[in-house]
């Protein structure tokens, strides 16, 4: 009997993964203690800048510009972070229904497209660097500086990315990766396609391929970007990566980190659950009285956080268990959870409405006072259905006006965050990023005042930092399509198919929903607004609807499909928290999402009668 000869690869290849592993955890940690601080330097620069401006009536010359390039190095550093999360907006509803045994080679040709994405931004950010001159006129520094962040940017994630897969013995698909998208890299500048069809098209198909192989979004849109020019794209490799810089450029983009921030202090300090208290003392004895209470906390958390994943996350850890002690079943629990999350980016302070202004030009506060009526709207209509669709279950006692006095109380300090922001930009006071710094500040003090520790409150600025990383990477990689498509003429395209159905404000309206409820079953929300609201808001402003209201319009449509399948970005971070499956919780959410298709249609007859 001859004896099995025992393999001496196995442990070193389980030390090798062990070591690179631990390399990855400390890579990991450096990078999200870096974006911590480059998050607590922005905050410190704009709070600063309102205090010499409303203290001393002065203020600091090159503030904005400081805390653009400031938020540039945030996105350059944070955005590996994300890679491992949610945030990569990864589309992975097609790879799951292929065989495990091509599992494998998708996520190898998804990683190409992270690797082709990392060698754009790490050689086209250098080439810039090189070929850039002059220094900024109010910080006097070179001008190459900003570009460079988001060329080292490149070279971490392809550091992190590297060695994530090798942490995971896959060493062999790594290497395979990297080839592809070397030769892609280094191949596709040599040749040409000669063709009439604009080169937008081949982006955008391009980009559905990474998107159907599960490559993160931002990855997905740069590569694309940067195959598009050998059908003719007027965006060279530096180009790309110079409207990309100039996409997450925007004085207005730092009120994003800064809200998130303050959302996470609220949750994180206990704020959050005066709310909850609040609101179940006002509807919980209430027919669905859990329920209606976890609509009224997603109302009254819409004030102070901005994020609807923020809100699904703390509602599915909050209201969950609660729900399904009181006789819930769990998937209908998860569903109105998810449902009535939507309601943060559409009640102000609203992150969509901020990417909308950025991307349109259109006023701020206009656009968070439609959301004000929009989310009330919505709220109503969530309200009925919860009401109908809800009935053999417990409900809370009823709370006397002591009681009711006594949580009120207890809540203003929740409550004073939503004043802040809301009549702060409303008034004029200050600007909208202003207003998110005072708000961050003001949850800061909050979290010392209900003793958070130091560990928490850096893991707050840790993970908004790569949060907000993570969608300034994707609203700057957005700008190369988005400029595609303006060269190709789509957004006329459009104006002219809408004139051939008549002009008219119902046939805007309709083209519009119709193709925004497409691109959103696919495309990231953020993602959708930047490509789209440029294209579709001449057609509607040409055929008389009022622009304000049309952005609100365009926001709860692509609010909407954070319930719907295949990507419903709500559904999976209540199905991440509660561990009950996706699927289960898209049934469950139905009735919820036709009320919220009701307020839709509701506010596109009042633009066509007003």
């Amino acid at each position: 009997m001859t004896a099995t000869p025992v393999s001496t690869t196995t442990p070193k290849h389980f030390s090798i993964a062990i070591i690179l592993g631990r390399a990855l955890a400390f890579f990991d940690a450096l990078l999200g203690a870096v974006a911590a601080a480059l998050l607590a330097a922005l905050l410190i620069v704009v709070l600063t800048n309102v205090a010499l401006r409303y203290i001393f009536h002065t203020g600091f010359i090159g503030a904005e510009d400081l805390g653009i390039w400031l938020h540039v190095a945030m996105i350059a550093v944070g955005a590996p972070l994300s890679l491992k999360s949610a945030l990569a907006m990864r589309l992975d509803v097609f790879v799951r229904f292929l065989p495990d045994r091509l599992h494998p080679a998708t996520e190898m040709l998804a990683d190409a497209f992270s690797f082709v994405a990392a060698l754009i931004l790490l050689f086209g950010g250098s080439e810039i660097a090189t070929m850039l001159g002059g220094t900024s006129p109010t910080l006097g520094l070179p001008e190459w500086i900003r570009f460079g962040f988001l060329g080292a940017g490149g070279g971490l994630i392809l550091t992190y990315l590297a060695l994530q897969r090798a942490s995971e013995a896959k060493s062999l698909q790594v290497i395979l990766s990297l080839v592809i998208s070397v030769i892609a890299y280094f191949g596709l500048p040599l040749v040409f396609f000669d063709t009439t069809l604009p080169p937008s098209l081949f982006l955008a198909l391009t980009a559905a391929l990474g998107l159907i192989l599960a490559a993160p979004l931002a990855h997905a849109f740069l590569a694309a970007a940067y195959v598009a020019i050998a059908f003719g794209s007027s965006l060279p490799e530096p180009a790309i990566v110079s409207t990309t810089v100039t996409g997450m450029s925007k004085f207005l983009l730092l009120a994003i980190p800064f809200f998130l921030l303050a959302g996470s202090l609220l949750t994180e300090s206990g704020v959050a659950n005066q709310l909850v208290r609040f609101a179940a003392s006002m509807v919980g004895h209430r027919r669905a009285g859990l329920a209606q209470t976890t609509l009224l906390t997603s109302v009254l958390f819409s004030g102070a956080s901005g994020s609807s994943v923020a809100n699904a996350a703390f509602g599915a850890s909050t209201f969950q268990p609660e729900l399904v002690r009181h006789g819930y079943p769990p998937a209908q629990a998860g569903a109105i959870i998810a449902a009535t999350s939507v309601l943060d980016n559409v009640i102000p302070p609203s992150i969509a409405f901020l990417i909308l202004a950025t991307a349109t030009n259109l006023s701020v506060g206009s656009l968070l006072v439609g959301g004000f009526f929009a989310g009330g709207l919505m709220a109503l209509c969530l309200a009925v259905a919860i009401h109908f669709s809800v009935r053999t279950v417990d409900t809370l006692p009823r709370a006397n006006g002591q009681e009711r006095w006594r949580s009120a109380v207890a809540a203003i300090p929740a409550f004073g965050l939503g004043i802040i922001v809301v009549v702060g930009i409303r008034i004029g006071i200050v600007t909208t990023t202003e207003a998110a710094a005072l708000a961050a500040l003001y949850t800061l003090f909050l979290g010392f005042g209900y003793r958070l520790g130091a560990k928490r409150i850096f893991t707050t600025f840790r993970q908004s930092g790569a949060e907000a990383a993570a969608i300034g990477l994707l609203i700057g990689t957005a700008g190369p399509f988005a400029f595609l498509l303006a060269v190709d003429d789509v957004s006329g395209l459009v104006t002219d198919f809408v004139t051939m159905l008549g002009g008219s404000k119902i046939a805007v309206l309709l083209l519009s929903n119709v193709i925004l409820l497409v691109v959103g079953l696919v495309l990231d929300i953020g993602a959708a607004i930047l490509l789209f609201g440029p294209i579709l808001l001449p057609a509607a402003v040409a055929a008389g609807i009022d622009p304000i209201h049309f952005g609100v319009i365009l926001v709860v449509n692509l609010m909407i499909h954070g319930l719907t399948p295949p990507l419903g970005m709500l559904i999976f971070v209540v199905s991440g928290v509660t561990r009950i499956p996706a699927t289960a919780l898209f049934r469950a959410v139905v009735p919820y999402l036709l009320s919220l298709l009701v307020s839709l249609a509701i506010l596109c007859v009042w633009a066509v009668l007003f």
